[in-house]
């Protein structure tokens, strides 16, 4: 019979191996699904992770949806590491776009460049502004971040709407819920003309690498990491617990606050209630598919980003509902916990023993 034993210490060929295997299984387990669906697996197959990288147009299309995944996911990164649980990018994400989109409203005919640099500083500024609610809660009345962050996230949505149906909705939009478009001296640079890809995408590269940095050469990410893993030794070490608190939400949230501005000044260009697009979410499946390592999140990024663009190619090519984007990003998470086990535990295989008569 199978059985896990515990290792003498923690594998560090299965932590990388893990997220392939929980991808190989994920795969196996979409083929059965495409299957039970009615559906050709193999085209099934094509649409998620073929089809995305097929053109060069494709390819840019693939990097703007990764893009935001990675900013959130650098944030969320620190978070974790510190054993600080925010599960409430989505709505940081949300509040980042609503000050983004708010500076950008402000535009007219005579501002200048200028103001793309206010609007990023203004999402930023309000990603932390939502991160700071849960910092002091948690702070103050040792409220449990978990539950504070995603009851936020409604409330986020809540503000988004009544902003787009209220003052901010367009007069002249037909009575769509949405904000005027913005003016063109308001959109995110692009990195090439005939290209939806920004600058966003040079900003997450460089977040990268800052958080690279930030982790492994700084004492101060050093202390935040410890007081996530071992806060008494922390306190020891005379490592403020308060402080890496604070740190580890206002870096997440002003990072979820950047992908929020840099989304709705960006592809989108306006705010409508469809700015939240689940990426706070996703991206808590990017950072852990990435093993909270900045470059491990690249390639993770670019995986999820395929199944959001594989799922709306499976609703409009296999007449697929598009929540099977959601159902892929569900089965790898779990099939990641799952592989996991075999970072601290090996398989081994024992002949049942028969049990002896007692006579």
């Amino acid at each position: 019979m199978l059985k896990l034993e515990p290792r003498p210490e923690p594998s560090r060929g299965w932590s990388i191996g893990s997220p392939l295997l929980a991808l190989a299984i994920t795969v196996v387990l979409g083929v059965l699904l495409f299957l039970a669906l009615g559906k050709d697996p193999v085209r099934g197959l094509l649409v998620f992770f073929w089809e995305p990288v097929r053109t060069p147009y494709q390819v840019g299309e693939l990097m703007v949806k990764a893009t935001p995944l990675l900013v959130i996911a650098l944030g969320l990164a620190v978070c974790f590491r510190s054993n600080v649980w925010n599960i409430g990018a989505e709505g940081q994400f949300v509040i980042g776009a609503l000050a983004a989109g708010g500076v950008a409203l402000l535009a007219d005919k005579d501002t200048g460049r200028w103001i793309v640099l206010a609007i990023l500083l203004a999402g930023v500024a309000g990603g932390m502004f939502w991160a700071a609610i849960v910092a002091f809660l948690r702070d103050r009345f040792n409220a449990s971040e978990i539950l504070v962050s995603l009851m936020l996230v409604y409330v986020a949505d809540q503000v988004l709407s009544y902003m787009v149906f209220g003052p901010w909705k367009d007069p002249a939009g037909y009575n769509f819920p949405q904000s005027k478009t913005f003016a063109a001296v308001t959109q995110i640079p692009r990195l090439m003309a005939g290209s939806r890809v920004s600058i966003g995408l040079l900003v997450a590269l460089a977040g990268v690498a800052a958080l690279w940095v930030f982790l492994f050469r700084t004492r101060a990410g050093f202390a935040q990491q410890v007081g996530g893993l071992a806060p008494a030794a922390a306190r020891y070490a005379g490592f403020s617990s308060r402080r890496a608190l604070w740190t580890a939400l206002m870096i997440s949230g002003g990072a979820a606050g950047l992908a929020g501005a840099l989304e709705v000044a960006g592809p989108i260009g306006q705010l409508n209630p469809y700015v939240p697009a689940g990426y706070g979410f996703a991206a808590i499946i990017v950072a852990f598919v990435g093993r909270l390592h900045p470059v491990g999140m690249v390639f993770s990024a670019v995986l999820m980003s395929m199944f959001y663009i594989g799922g709306e190619l499976a609703q409009s090519r296999l007449g697929l509902p598009k929540s099977l984007t959601g159902v892929f990003q569900g089965l790898l998470l779990f099939t990641l916990l799952a592989c996991d086990t075999l970072i601290a535990y090996r398989v081994r295989w024992r002949r049942a023993v028969p049990a002896v008569g007692v006579h």
